[in-house]
């Protein structure tokens, strides 16, 4: 099987870096195409050796990129065609459909319930959706959580698959001498008690929440915010504002996921307990990391954690609230003292190679599909 992935960039973002991650397990000829932003994960898949074409499109109404990316997937002979993230869905849907390829298949990353990849659900924006989505075989949801918006939203259940992210669990492992030096590279002192934060530095986050609850927690308490984005020079002002400016840490952008090269691992290492702040997650990547790397979780919402069973997400906690709130649960976290860094049942539940399987069964009935005549509506 030959297959093209098409994605709206390639910069360093949780759909981005796990669209790498699972090319390195799928058992399939994968090519890529990125519409925009060649970017850090794009360089990662080049030296995996993967074929990576940037088709250079300018904006979200770049119609003459539709012309160049149906010529690119007629000539690379194709038998599916797998789309990520809103634009590339959209076009990518209608050039393998113009090219004749019909396997078909898009993944919702992001779908939250009021926003999707930072943007207003507005009507427009899912009436564009439902009618490209008509033009696959199945649409596959991160999650549970996001089947459940897909549906609400509009998207036959039917063609609705559930293959949610996965981690490579071994390479977050814990390692004390990896966590010692990682802490000395970042300048922490002794006996910094470390809040993490990782992802896209933008508004949807809510890493000002955080920034908000380091102002009221003891002087012991660091921040460190492992990403990049728009909303970076907004943190800092912020954390200047509450005077804590001392104790935040930027990392930038980290291509990481747990994959060759990456740091993500070490600077997880480095941290006593993970926060997510962010109100509407379609799947929680960084929660998942971050307790594959045995670490306490607070969390505002994560499906990956909610669609599971209690006792398999131990450590995992939602927190209800503002900064007051992550105030008092990082104060009962720390009174409690830091336990064994041992991996729960969540994170080898969301074992990158369980998920590449699953992946592989939507491959093969969307072909099969194709080979037998089945319609896609």
């Amino acid at each position: 099987m030959k297959a093209l992935h098409i994605i709206t960039g390639l910069g360093v973002g949780g759909a981005e870096q796990q669209l790498r991650l699972l090319l390195a397990h799928l058992p399939v000829d994968c090519d890529v195409v990125t519409l925009t932003n060649p970017g850090a994960v794009a360089d990662g898949l080049i030296d995996d050796g993967v074929r990576v074409v940037h088709l250079g499109m300018t904006g979200n109404r770049d119609l003459a990129a539709l012309p160049r990316l149906v010529k690119l997937i007629r000539a690379g002979g194709y038998d599916l065609v797998h789309t990520h993230l809103y634009r590339a869905c959209v076009y990518g849907r209608i050039a393998a459909r113009l090219a004749g390829v019909k396997a078909v298949v898009a993944t919702e990353h992001s779908l939250g319930d009021s926003q999707m990849e930072g943007r207003r659900l507005s009507t427009g924006v899912r009436a564009l959706y439902l009618a490209s989505e008509r033009l696959g075989r199945a649409t596959v949801a991160v999650s549970p959580t996001v089947a459940d918006r897909l549906q609400r939203w509009g998207v036959p259940g039917p063609r609705i698959e559930i293959v949610p992210n996965g981690i490579d669990v071994a390479r977050f492992r814990f390692d004390p001498l990896l966590r010692e030096r990682t802490r000395r590279r970042l300048g922490l002192p002794e006996g910094a008690y470390v809040v993490g934060g990782v992802g896209r530095l933008t508004a949807g986050k809510r890493f000002d929440v955080l920034i908000r609850a380091l102002a009221e927690l003891p002087r012991e308490y660091w921040l460190l915010l492992v990403g990049g984005g728009a909303e970076e020079s907004v943190l800092r002002r912020a954390a200047h504002d509450a005077g804590v400016t001392d104790r935040v840490l930027f990392t930038g952008e980290r291509p990481g996921g747990g994959l060759p090269g990456a740091d993500l691992p070490s600077l997880t290492a480095a941290m006593d307990v993970l926060c997510s702040p962010c109100a509407e997650e379609a799947f929680g990547l960084a929660v998942v990391e971050a307790m594959a790397a045995g670490l306490p979780v607070l969390y505002v919402s994560c499906p990956a954690v909610e669609d599971l069973p209690p006792s398999a997400a131990r450590g995992a906690r939602r927190v209800q609230g503002g900064a007051d709130s992550f105030v008092r649960a990082l104060l009962r976290v720390r009174a409690e003292g830091a336990g064994p860094r041992s991996v729960p049942d969540a994170a080898h539940h969301y074992c990158i190679t369980r998920s590449a399987a699953q992946l592989m069964d939507v491959y093969t009935a969307a072909v099969s599909c194709t080979s037998l005549g089945v319609s896609s509506s």
